[in-house]
C-alpha cells in the first residue's frame, strides 16, 4: 500500500500536496535566486541590469521536473541544474547569478519558503480544530459516560471531559508551533563550506538584506549541516498526529460494536458484512499517527550528518519530511470531520452504566465511608458490597451498601451524574 494512487485522498492532502509539489519547489527555488540577485545589486556585488536580466529570465523558466530529473540524478540535488538553466536563460548575465552561493543555500531558503505555507496551512486547520473541539465539549459538559483505563471501566467521568483531552493537546501544539515557527522558517546563505568568504565581506548585509525580502529569520550560522531544526519540526508534527491519534483510536472504542456510545464520521461499509459501520476516518488517523511516529526516527537519523555537508543524512530529510508534513495535514482535515458530527448515544451510554450496577463508583464510596470510619474498615466494607454484586446479577452497588452501611442515600450518592467530576 502507497500514500498515494489509490489511497491519496484518505492517507495524503492535496492542498498540503500543492505547496510541496515540485512546481512549488522549482517557484521557490527561483525566487530565492531573484532575490539573491536583487540584494547583490543593492549591495554593488553585481550590477543591476544584470539582476533585472536574472529576475526576467526566472519568471519566464518554466523548466519541469521531468526536465531536470536526469541531471538531479547525477548531481545529488536538485537546485544544481535548476541553477545551470537559469543561468543559460539569463545569457550574458549568467555569470551573475547564484554568485557566492552554494546549491544547498538555495535548496534550505526555498524549503522555508514552503513551510512558511505549509506551516500556516497547518495552523489554520488547528485553530479550526480547536474551536469545534472547545464547542463539543461544552456541548457534551453534562453528559456523563464512562471512563476506562486499561481498557476496563474506571469511574464516571463526562464526554465534554474526554473532549477537553484532546483539545488539550491540540492547544498545547498550538503553542509550540508558536514557538517552533521563528527556528525553523529562516534563511540559509552561507556558501559553499559555511564561511561566507565569497561574498567578499558582503556576508552579514547580504543576509539581512535577502531574509528581510524573503520574510525569513536571518540565519545565526550556517545549518547545512545542523539539522536540528527540520528533527524539532518533525517531532512536532508527529506530535500533533500523535494527539490526533488517541483521538482516533478512543473514537474507535467508544463505537464499536459492543459500546457504541459516540458516533463520529459517515463509516464506512463491509462488502461481506452489511451490517458494518467501518471508522475509516479515526482508523487513518491511526495509521498516520503511527507513520509519523515511525518517520521521526528517521529524522533523528538526518542529525548524524558528516562535516559540513552530508548527502546521505540530506537523502533521509528530503525523503521523509515532505511524507510527515502531508500526513499532518491529512491527520487534521479528517480530525475536523470527526469533530463536527461527533455525537453521543445517550441510551446506549445509560445501558452501559446499568449495565455496570454501579461498580464504577466503588472508588467515590470508599471515600464518602471514609469520612466516618477508619480508610481500612471502609475499604472492607467496600469490597464486601462488591462481592455481593458479584455473586448476585441483580444486586447493585448501592443496594449492597444499603445493607452493610445503612443510613446513606447510596443511590443517591453514587448516580454517576454526580460522580463525573469536575475543574
Amino acid at each position: 500500500m502507497s500514500e498515494g494512487g489509490l489511497y491519496a485522498s484518505l492517507y495524503g492532502d492535496a492542498g498540503m500536496a500543492a505547496i510541496l509539489s515540485d512546481a512549488a519547489t522549482l517557484a521557490a527555488m527561483l525566487r530565492v535566486e531573484t532575490t539573491l540577485a536583487t540584494a547583490q545589486a543593492g549591495l554593488g556585488m553585481i550590477p543591476t541590469a544584470d539582476a533585472q536580466a536574472i529576475a526576467e529570465a526566472a519568471a519566464t523558466l518554466h523548466p519541469g521536473a521531468d526536465a531536470l530529473r536526469a541531471e538531479v540524478d547525477r548531481a545529488g540535488i536538485a537546485a544544481q541544474p535548476l541553477i545551470a538553466a537559469l543561468k543559460r536563460a539569463a545569457g550574458e548575465a549568467g555569470g551573475a547569478v547564484h554568485l557566492g552561493a552554494t546549491s544547498q543555500d538555495i535548496t534550505d531558503s526555498a524549503l522555508a519558503l514552503q513551510l512558511t505555507e505549509a506551516l500556516a496551512l497547518l495552523e489554520g486547520r488547528l485553530a479550526a480544530l480547536d474551536a469545534t473541539l472547545a464547542a463539543k465539549a461544552a456541548a457534551h459538559a453534562d453528559q456523563p459516560i464512562p471512563a476506562r483505563t486499561r481498557h476496563q471501566i474506571a469511574a464516571p467521568t463526562t464526554l465534554g471531559a474526554k473532549i477537553e483531552v484532546w483539545r488539550g493537546m491540540v492547544k498545547r501544539n498550538r503553542a509550540r508551533l508558536t514557538e517552533l515557527r521563528p527556528r525553523v522558517l529562516r534563511l540559509a546563505l552561507h556558501g559553499a563550506a559555511g564561511t561566507s568568504a565569497s561574498f567578499g565581506g558582503h556576508g552579514p548585509a547580504l543576509r539581512t538584506a535577502v531574509a528581510e525580502a524573503l520574510s525569513l529569520g536571518v540565519p545565526d550560522g550556517p545549518w547545512h549541516a545542523a539539522r536540528d531544526r527540520m528533527a524539532e519540526l518533525a517531532g512536532w508534527l508527529s506530535l500533533v498526529t500523535g494527539g490526533l491519534g488517541k483521538m482516533g483510536l478512543d473514537l474507535i472504542q467508544l463505537g464499536q460494536s459492543e459500546l457504541g456510545e459516540v458516533t463520529a464520521g459517515t463509516g464506512g461499509g463491509s462488502s461481506a458484512m452489511p451490517q458494518k459501520s467501518n471508522p475509516v476516518a479515526a482508523e487513518a488517523l491511526v495509521t498516520l499517527a503511527r507513520l509519523n511516529a515511525g518517520d521521526l526516527a528517521g529524522m533523528h537519523h538526518a542529525l548524524i550528518h558528516a562535516q559540513e555537508r552530508d548527502g546521505s543524512a540530506l537523502g533521509l530529510e528530503w525523503t521523509l519530511l515532505p511524507q510527515m508534513l502531508t500526513r499532518t495535514a491529512a491527520s487534521l482535515r479528517l480530525a475536523q470531520g470527526l469533530a463536527e458530527t461527533l455525537t453521543p448515544d445517550p441510551a446506549r451510554i445509560a445501558s452501559t452504566f446499568a449495565a455496570d450496577r454501579g461498580r464504577m463508583c466503588a472508588e467515590a464510596a470508599g471515600h464518602l465511608l471514609s469520612r466516618t470510619l477508619p480508610r481500612p474498615e471502609a475499604q472492607r466494607l467496600v469490597a464486601e458490597a462488591l462481592a455481593r454484586v458479584g455473586a448476585d446479577p441483580t444486586l447493585t452497588l448501592a443496594a449492597a451498601l444499603d445493607a452493610l452501611a445503612p443510613g446513606t442515600d447510596w443511590t443517591h450518592e453514587l448516580d454517576p451524574a454526580r460522580l463525573a467530576g469536575s475543574d
